[in-house]
């Protein structure tokens, strides 16, 4: 593969936000315990928000601009990304704890590839659904080395509503794709800001506990890295390949989350944890080294999103010339050809 292949960097931006969001798991587990759900919900989606504003104010912009008619979407991804899914999380993790909870989050990877392939026609071919299954089976392996026993029936509503969480986080990754090419950051603002807005109501208006210094301070700091980073880093890799293939590498975040809590006493790992690690590994790399080419046409359209001038399907011209990535309304005339690609947004043909 070129060092420029838009799976390898899709593949290592996905990785980067699994680890920032799994890393987040046992402190949340720990922070949100004795306070109400929602109002750890809303002190994640606040650190989100707030984090990503500060960003956007002090960064160049050069990414599109969420539009007026992108409301009704991100006011869909706030309410289930944003509201349902992190309380559903936060309740769950206080019944099912740290190592459960982490290694649940896997079947968000399965739910997402589902839900791409179903709206967005993303191809899984052999090699992905290999990939996938191996990052299955590794989240399997991690739950037979969880113990199991009488304390996983005693949390078994816990890790239903875990379950749930990551249904909702599948269909806000699906509702997400089409916004894989505006600004990340402000993506993130508004998701942060609206979904600490209505989960903070409610905790309001259940009078749930207000948290200590400590545990705002660490909820918030989980907001910012495991909700804020990883969500603009998941909507870079989603750019680059796709709802299904960020959805599959993602899985690594509950191995990340296991291995934290192992690492702070929640548990110590076994066999099955190596097994597992070798499956996530294998599943990774199945991803990176994914190629996927064949003759394909592009239809006459006309969008904007950021671009290069290198990448063989922008050859509009500038004047002064234009170099590295940019943003602007542009042209595509219609385009046979053949050559290396991803399910990226110029490559969503039927296959």
């Amino acid at each position: 593969m070129s060092p420029r292949s838009p799976i390898a960097v899709g593949v290592s931006l996905a990785a980067l936000a699994a680890v920032a969001f799994g890393a987040t798991t046992p402190v949340v587990a720990w922070a949100g315990r004795g306070l109400g759900a929602f109002t750890t919900a809303a002190l994640l989606y606040a650190g989100a928000g707030a984090s990503s504003l500060a960003l956007h104010l002090f960064s160049g912009r050069g990414d599109a601009s969420l539009r007026r008619g992108d409301a009704p979407r991100v006011f869909l991804v706030a309410v289930v990304g944003g509201a349902i899914a992190p309380t559903l999380l936060a309740w769950g993790l206080q019944r099912a704890g740290a190592t459960i909870g982490a290694l649940l989050l896997n079947l968000e990877a399965v739910f997402t590839v589902l839900l791409a392939r179903a709206f967005h026609r993303e191809p899984i071919g052999g090699r992905v659904a290999v990939a996938v299954a191996a990052m299955v089976a590794g989240g399997a392996a991690l739950t037979l080395d969880a113990g199991g026993g009488a304390g996983w029936g005693a949390s078994r509503w816990g890790a239903l509503a875990i379950a749930a969480a990551t249904a909702a986080w599948a269909l806000d990754n699906t509702l997400t794709r089409p916004l894989s090419e505006r600004d990340p950051l402000e993506v993130v603002t508004a998701k942060g800001a609206l979904g600490a807005a209505f989960t903070g109501a409610i905790a309001i208006a259940r009078a749930e506990p207000v948290p200590s210094v400590a545990a705002t301070a660490a909820l918030l700091a989980c907001g910012a890295t495991g909700y804020g980073l990883s969500l603009r880093l998941y909507l870079l890799a989603q750019r680059r390949i796709g709802a299904g293939r960020t959805g599959s590498v993602f899985a690594l975040a509950p191995f990340v989350g296991a291995a934290l809590a192992t690492a702070i006493g929640d548990r110590i790992g076994g066999a099955w944890t190596a097994v597992a690690a070798a499956l996530f590994a294998v599943g990774v790399y199945l991803h990176a080294a994914e190629r996927h080419g064949h003759g394909h046409v592009h239809e006459p359209v006309e969008h904007e999103h950021p671009h290069r001038h290198n990448d063989g399907h922008h050859d509009h011209v500038h004047e002064p010339a234009v170099v590295g990535e940019h943003t602007h309304r542009h042209h595509h005339g219609r385009l046979e050809h053949a050559h290396d690609h991803a399910p990226d947004i110029h490559h969503q043909h039927e296959h």
